[in-house]
């Protein structure tokens, strides 16, 4: 598992938070002083909380279960859908559905709404409709695409959430919250560490830090996938040869 060690977060400005003006009270566990009215976030607990959040995500992974990865401020969404696609993860850039996770089945239904339309696509049945009634499927399958392309194989709901920003993505926290699913997030000075179960300390506006940040966790899930897919194959060459076996002593 790839980790971090202080160098590599200050070189990145992990440390740099907030205007002291816009601190949340709740963070003050992990600011470790103040600069030019600048929070400095504790980097070594920081080091310690991304450790203990990489080791949990891996088993999650590992598991075979899903994680959900969310960032929709500019600075983040392109870093974390790189991410998100290279483990094969459902993820959000865009707007969050409300309803994503507390009203998981109505969201599924749109998603198999854009899959029946492309079905259509593939099967010439759109050819058959009018310009206008064609014009009117690909608004709609653009629009569909939009919202839940990205989260298109989430036929489940996801065993973790992954955060960047809680700010921002609050009602992603609050659903996730409500539903008893595990949440991993960034937590910059200016958030509450407490809504999430495993709240890294760190920068969530740049995005070196933002990319510092994801390459561990990235790491990390990689290692628990890579692990899965090693105890499935040995688990399959196991029940090949008792297979064999099996043959041989007939």
């Amino acid at each position: 598992m790839s980790k971090k060690n202080f160098k590599d977060l200050l070189e990145s400005g992990v440390h740099f938070g907030h205007l002291k003006k816009k601190y949340n009270p709740a963070m003050a566990p992990y600011i470790f002083m103040e600069r030019s009215g600048i929070h400095i976030i504790d980097l070594n607990k920081t080091i310690a909380m991304l450790d203990d959040a990489s080791a949990a995500l891996k088993q999650i992974a590992k598991s075979g279960k899903k994680i959900l990865f969310v960032a929709t401020k500019k600075q983040a969404k392109g870093i974390l859908a790189e991410t998100a696609k290279s483990l094969n993860m459902p993820y959000i850039t865009e707007r969050w559905p409300g309803g994503l996770l507390t009203n998981f089945s109505t969201i599924r239904k749109s998603i198999k709404k854009m899959q029946s339309i492309d079905k259509m696509m593939e099967d010439g049945t759109v050819d058959t409709l009018s310009k206008r009634e064609r014009l009117q499927i690909s608004r709609q399958r653009s629009k569909l695409e939009l919202n839940f392309g990205s989260i298109v194989k989430m036929t489940r709901m996801p065993e973790a959430i992954f955060i960047v920003d809680t700010n921002k993505e609050h009602i992603a926290v609050a659903e996730a919250k409500k539903l008893g699913i595990r949440s991993f997030a960034m937590n910059d000075t200016n958030t509450n560490p407490k809504l999430v179960d495993f709240p890294i300390p760190s920068n969530d506006d740049a995005a070196k830090s933002i990319s510092c940040i994801l390459e561990v966790i990235k790491s990390a899930v990689q290692e628990g996938l890579e692990e899965r897919a090693t105890a499935q194959s040995k688990k399959a060459d196991e029940k090949k040869e008792k297979a064999k076996k099996i043959t041989e002593e007939k």
